[in-house]
């Protein structure tokens, strides 16, 4: 059977779909090719069921915090295997809303293994039988996977990534976490709340080591708090499946001293690899570079009508680049010219307890580019709206350019900072400036007070510190 259409998109995550649902109401005709489940990684098994996991995490120990809130609470439990039917009902019923939306779109999804025939073709299989798909412009969106180290081999047993991790059927009495960017420290605050012996792994000398370097002294403190054990500056030279866990030996970057650490389960969390395997990519002459498929500024593969975006091309692996890769891509073949994305303005969150998000350079990096700044700080704790919560105090820090108060980055860590990352964000990609915060009234009592302070502590202005 051959489909012909404008586009064909090979993937469905938060590129793929995006880029198909742009496309159709642009009218053209779209035909998407998924081998798995219509949403991809994010939706199935990353962005949107860990969340449901941090969330049933956090009312978990809101539960345990009763008294403080004047609540009685009595036999406070919990209950794993709902706990993790509860995340993948949620991602279910997200994968069926991607349906809707194509189905409402009148994007038709062809299920099976997409291989590149060539420019304008693909080719797909599945238990039904083969398709050719005939299209314009193809779209590889085939989103990535978690990696290994070497020696290292996950086993799905003991030693495991983020989708074993996401649907284990009990609780592990203790877990090791080798890895402490966001995936990694995610999952150690789930397991942490849940009771489960925690111990972070981690080659760089400090938590979340993409992050500002108070970020990740603030994060130490509270997982050290919580209970949490750290090994920073540690690289892990060996994990052994045993009988009834794992045994891995860690090794100081210091001074070369070497320590035996067991755990029930070894979670790997060390990065990801593209999608890139069985494509036909190499057969085309498109370049794959460590693991990712290379594309140009404009997404092109160098195959006249072969573009990718997301995660498999290896640049920033966050599900909202992805969608804003699709709409920029969708809008160009349909004969539109798009504004380009402003990598430097994306914002990036964790999910852990305490949240963190950030947006631009952080202050090491400013430094490096020689960029004359002013810093200000301002803790969450005194807020009105932070003790009426009792929540995790933290900070907020902003950057500013000592010229003319261009926002150089910003830096949260605590109460709902994923959400309040939105107007720094709106900040680096516009010309609202230093002064124009600080003379934006901020609600009372509110979390987001904390911006408008940190704002004013640049220049000296902040009234409660």
């Amino acid at each position: 059977m051959t489909i012909n259409c404008d586009l064909c998109i090979i993937g469905t995550g938060p590129g793929g779909y995006v880029a198909a649902i742009r496309a159709a109401q642009m009218g053209l005709n779209v035909v998407c090719v998924e081998r798995e489940s219509l949403g991809g990684i994010c939706l199935n098994w990353g962005c949107i069921p860990t969340k449901a996991l941090l969330r049933s995490a956090e009312v978990l120990e809101t539960c345990h915090r009763a008294s403080e809130f004047g609540i009685k609470v009595d036999n406070v439990g919990f209950d794993f295997e709902a706990i993790i039917a509860r995340s993948r009902s949620i991602s279910a019923k997200i994968s069926k809303g991607v349906a809707y939306l194509l189905k409402k779109n009148k994007i038709q999804v062809v299920q099976g293994n997409a291989v590149l025939g060539g420019a304008g073709s693909v080719n797909v299989t599945s238990s039904e039988g083969n398709e050719k798909i005939l299209a314009k412009d193809i779209i590889v969106a085939t989103g990535a996977r978690a990696r290994s180290l070497p020696g290292i081999d996950l086993n799905g047993e003991t030693i495991i990534a983020y989708r074993e991790a996401l649907s284990l059927k009990e609780r592990p009495k203790s877990l090791i976490v080798l890895g402490a960017g966001a995936i990694g420290v995610e999952f150690a605050s789930f397991y942490a709340s849940l009771g489960t012996e925690v111990t972070i792994v981690e080659y760089q000398d400090r938590l979340v080591p993409n992050e500002d370097a108070d970020v990740s002294a603030e994060l130490l403190r509270a997982y050290r708090k919580r209970g949490i054990k750290i090994k920073v500056a540690h690289g892990m030279t060996s994990a052994t499946p045993q009988a009834s866990g794992v045994r891995v030996e860690i090794e100081a970057v210091k001074d070369g001293k070497r320590t035996t650490l067991e755990a029930d389960k070894l979670l790997v969390a060390v990065g990801i690899t593209g999608n890139v395997e069985d494509l036909g990519l190499e057969d085309l002459g498109i370049s794959v570079e460590r693991g990712f498929m290379k594309v140009d500024a404009e997404y092109s593969t160098g195959v006249r009508g072969i573009w990718g975006i997301g995660d498999v091309t290896g640049g920033i692996a966050l599900a909202h680049v992805a969608s804003a890769e699709a709409v920029y891509i969708a809008e160009k073949l349909a004969g539109h010219s798009p504004q380009p994305i402003d990598y430097t303005s994306i914002p990036a969150c964790t999910y852990c307890h305490p949240e963190i998000a950030s947006v631009g350079m952080t202050e090491a990096q400013a430094d490096e580019a020689g960029i004359k700044t002013k810093v200000g700080k301002f803790p969450f704790g005194p807020l009105g709206k932070t003790m009426a919560a009792g929540e995790y105090p933290g900070f907020a820090k902003f950057i500013w350019r000592e010229d003319n108060g261009a926002l150089v980055g910003a830096h949260l860590i605590g109460p709902a900072v994923t959400d309040l990352i939105a107007e720094p964000t709106l900040a680096k990609s516009t010309e609202v400036n230093a002064e124009s915060l600080i003379n934006t009234v901020h609600a009372h009592p509110t979390f987001a007070e904390a911006l408008k302070e940190a704002a004013e502590d640049a220049y000296g202005l902040a009234i409660h510190i």
